[in-house]
């Protein structure tokens, strides 16, 4: 069964190392960057594995959204 639903940011539910990346959007107010990043990018939608791994493993993310990652 497929069921495709338009949601927010706000409202996906990420697993594992996604979970740091999505808080780190909202807390910097970048939803709307990263939402329309998304859909500009991904004109059929994606799936919840693929928007996870976006905010997973995507390197250069925070860069993109001019978020500035803290040192180490």
């Amino acid at each position: 069964m497929k069921i495709i639903s338009e949601i927010g940011l706000s409202e996906f539910n990420a697993w594992s190392g996604a979970v740091d990346t999505k808080k780190t959007i909202e807390d910097n107010n970048k939803e709307s960057e990263f939402e329309s990043y998304i859909e500009d990018m991904y004109t059929d939608g994606l799936t919840d594995t693929q928007l996870n791994d976006i905010l997973w493993f995507d390197e250069g993310l925070m860069y993109m959204l001019g978020i500035e990652e803290e040192e180490e």
